[in-house]
């Protein structure tokens, strides 16, 4: 499989490793002073830019046909602007806030606990999110996941960075240095506190789920999840 990595940052660095001992080829390294001569070479992109880029990245390769995986956070707003031209080309797109095989299975436990726990109103649901001081989106991307996971299931409407009302979820998100990223849901009532939570050791997971979804989508047409690469919540 032949692989454009648009943006080369740390990730990027991380995936080309991880893709080239699965036994791929990489085509386009793309930063930030780098065009995208080579991406018509490509069988499918891996998107881990910036959010002012990812939009147009996507763009310019569903023009060519080529499937893309993106990775990257703090774009959403134009999310589905990309699922349109999407759909509009024909092609193959597949989002992913976190590709963390195991975060895949925490998003799922968090949407069955918040089934659970829509019918005991004395408990009140507040998240955590921690990462490196890099990190260009707060909350990440992840933790926008999460708390869309329990809206879905629950009363809540909406989430807050700021004190939250009685309809929305209060996140914390905190910045430390080298720390790959830590998400934690809590339900607090007056008696106790129960809690889920998923860290992360480093970024090498992130960066084999991009290049599994990256494998899957391959010959596939519309817009996908890494839900449908994992058959989660079928």
């Amino acid at each position: 499989m032949k692989i454009a990595l648009l943006g080369y940052g740390k990730m990027g660095q991380i995936i080309e490793r991880i893709a080239i001992e699965r036994g791929h080829t990489i085509v386009l390294r793309k930063g930030s002073a780098v065009g995208f001569e080579g991406l018509e070479l490509a069988d499918v992109a891996i998107d881990f830019s910036v959010p002012s880029s990812a939009l147009s990245n996507i763009k310019t390769c569903l023009d060519l046909n080529i499937p893309v995986v993106c990775g990257t956070t703090g774009w959403l707003e134009k999310y589905d602007e990309a699922v349109a031209y999407c759909n509009e080309k024909n092609s193959a797109f597949l989002y992913g806030s976190n590709f963390s095989l195991g975060v895949n299975v925490f998003f799922e436990l968090n949407e069955y606990l918040a089934k659970i726990m829509n019918n005991l109103k004395e408990y009140k649901v507040s998240m955590e999110e921690i990462h490196h001081t890099q990190k260009l989106d707060a909350p990440s991307g992840t933790a926008i996941s999460l708390a869309k996971g329990v809206i879905a299931h629950s009363d809540y409407t909406n989430w807050t960075l700021a004190e939250a009302s009685i309809d929305e979820i209060h996140i914390d998100a905190i910045r430390r240095d080298s720390v790959p990223g830590t998400h934690s849901v809590f339900y607090d009532s007056v008696i106790d506190q129960i809690e889920i939570k998923h860290t992360a050791h480093n970024r090498e997971g992130f960066a084999l789920g991009s290049v599994v979804a990256a494998e899957w989508i391959i010959g596939k047409k519309g817009v996908f999840s890494m839900k449908d690469v994992l058959n989660l919540g079928k």
